[in-house]
This record gives C-alpha cells, sequence and structure tokens, in this order.
C-alpha cells in the first residue's frame, strides 16, 4: 500500500494553481508517464466542483487506466479525489492549497492499493521518488502559468 506526500511552495497564486489542478485535460502535456486524459463530467454549484475523469498512465504496453471521482471544496480549498475504477483496489488523495503572499504551499498527499499485488510492492519501493517527479512536473509548469 504506497503511501507518499509532499509539500511545495509556489509561485503563484491559489486561485490559478486551484484552476490548474483542475484543469485534468492538460496532465498529459506535462505529467510524467500520464499519456491520456477523459473527462466525463463536471458539476459546479456554490460550495464543490465535481468532475469524474480517467487517467491512463504507464508507458508502452505497461500502461493502464483508472477512473476518478474528484470534488473541490470550494470553501476550504480542499480537493479529494477517490478511485471508481481500474486496476486499484483504492486510491485515495487530497490537494490543500494555502496563499501566503505571490506564493502558495501546495500539499498533496496519496494512499493507494493496485489490484496486481507484484506491481503493488515494486510501487511501495518506488512510489516517493515518482511522486516527486510528479510535483516538480506540476511546479514547473504552475510557475509558467
Amino acid at each position: 500500500m504506497p503511501k507518499a506526500s509532499v509539500k511545495r511552495l509556489i509561485n503563484n497564486k491559489k486561485n490559478k494553481l486551484i484552476e490548474f489542478v483542475l484543469d485534468i485535460d492538460k496532465y498529459p502535456e506535462f505529467i510524467p508517464f500520464c499519456e491520456k486524459s477523459k473527462v466525463y463530467s463536471r458539476k459546479e454549484d456554490e460550495n464543490i466542483i465535481t468532475i469524474i475523469a480517467d487517467l491512463t498512465i504507464g508507458k508502452g504496453p505497461f500502461k493502464d487506466t483508472f477512473k476518478s471521482d474528484v470534488k473541490f471544496y470550494k470553501k476550504k480549498d480542499h480537493l479529494h479525489v477517490v478511485n471508481i475504477d481500474g486496476p486499484l483496489n483504492y486510491m485515495e488523495n487530497n490537494w490543500k492549497f494555502k496563499e501566503n503572499g505571490n506564493f502558495t504551499e501546495v500539499f498533496f498527499d496519496i494512499d493507494f492499493e493496485i489490484k496486481n499485488k507484484f506491481l503493488n510492492i515494486l510501487m511501495t519501493k518506488s512510489f516517493q521518488y515518482g511522486l516527486e517527479k510528479i510535483a516538480d512536473a506540476f511546479q514547473k509548469r504552475a510557475e509558467k502559468l
């Protein structure tokens, strides 16, 4: 069961970063090993934005697609994501945003389990490194916005 978290101080405004993270269609442009994304639905009301989307992750023949339920709670500046289909037994991640002047602290944590036990063992060993690479890609892209 890989678990990991990262924290980044990003030179950008909180609202811009939230829009950026919710723009799932653009993930293949900059996230390592993200080959494809598809947003099925996006609903917004006064308190919450809900998105159902797929991400295809991997390289060559080693890729898979998982579907997620993404909820952004506007008043808490909190994004909560859970797996609803695909190669995972479960997945849960959280994004929290805290603005400080021209910078925003972004906190991200993830906990998941892959159905394939062998792959799950491999991911447990290398996941923090992979998450750091993904966080670096988000930060680099976000600071260019």
